[in-house]
């Protein structure tokens, strides 16, 4: 789902706001129905906690508006690069907002990926500079939501934490719109495929994937997270061949690019079933 994301900026003819504000719209409304379906509530903590979240919702939509204008201004597969920095922004950003002791490990672990998404863009044209800012800064915005839910999450449901974030990202950007004069009929014309691929980013690749997403980061915490979303590079770089002819992205430096970024998600995986194996035993060691 992750990897379609980006392939979809490219598939969708419409402005980078516009795509944004019809998913986080449909995001919420399918969440909404989802939630009753499965009679879920709706009901948080108390007002500081909506806050939060609805905070935290305006953060994902900057996360997703300066994603897909990165890819409009060059391709899926840079876009998607440049967003593979995320895990290197989380390594400083987690133990501030954790209150825990930064992991001079993760740190490693981020810089090398870095290496990876340098090793396979290194053919891609230096001259994209507002590309490349829009992407980075994407990056950091994903960063920062993804240590905030991590935090949200010790005291809120998934579907509550992706609901209500996907309201305030729509609300964010519907106020935006309307200060630039943009919400009027032409909002609503589109061509019958954007229709479709808007509510298959919409349904499957954000309300589904977004609530997935929560869930995981309980288990395995926001910087394994992020590693694992750093996978997205390769599914959209493969998907890119088949369905937007970016051969050109591939060759040598893809693999051995690839090759880094798994290595280092792979090496994570065994580092912390490693150190959760330690920490459970020592538990059992307690009197």
């Amino acid at each position: 789902m992750w990897g379609f994301t980006g392939i979809l900026g490219k598939l969708i003819h419409l402005d980078a706001f516009i795509i944004v504000w019809y998913r986080v719209g449909i995001a919420f409304i399918a969440l909404g129905v989802g939630m009753l379906f499965l009679k879920k509530s709706f009901r948080v903590k108390n007002k500081t906690e909506l806050i939060k979240i609805s905070a935290v919702g305006v953060l994902v939509g900057l996360h997703w508006l300066t994603f897909y204008k990165s890819i409009q201004l060059s391709t899926a597969s840079f876009g998607v690069l440049c967003l593979s920095t995320t895990a290197i922004h989380v390594s400083w950003i987690e133990p501030l907002v954790m209150k825990r002791r930064a992991s001079w490990l993760e740190v490693v672990f981020g810089l090398i990926v870095v290496l990876g998404v340098y090793i396979v863009s290194s053919d891609f044209n230096l001259n994209e500079y507002k590309a490349l800012v829009y992407g980075l800064c994407s990056a950091v915005f994903a960063a920062l939501f993804a240590v905030f839910n991590t935090k949200l999450a010790e005291t809120n449901t998934p579907a509550q934490i992706s609901l209500y974030e996907m309201c305030s990202a729509s609300v964010f950007i519907s106020i935006v719109l309307l200060a630039q004069g943009r919400i009027d009929a032409s909002v609503f014309k589109m061509a019958v495929s954007d229709f479709w691929w808007l509510l298959f980013l919409g349904i499957l690749c954000t309300s589904f994937a977004f609530l997935a997403m929560v869930n995981i980061m309980k288990v395995l915490g926001a910087f394994s997270v992020s590693l694992s979303i750093n996978l997205e590079p390769i599914y959209t770089l493969v998907l890119a061949i088949f369905i937007l002819n970016e051969n050109e992205v591939l060759g040598f430096n893809f693999y051995l690019g690839s090759a880094v970024i798994l290595l280092v998600v792979l090496a994570n995986t065994i580092v912390k079933s490693i150190k959760g194996g330690e920490d459970s035993a020592a538990k059992l060691r307690q009197p």
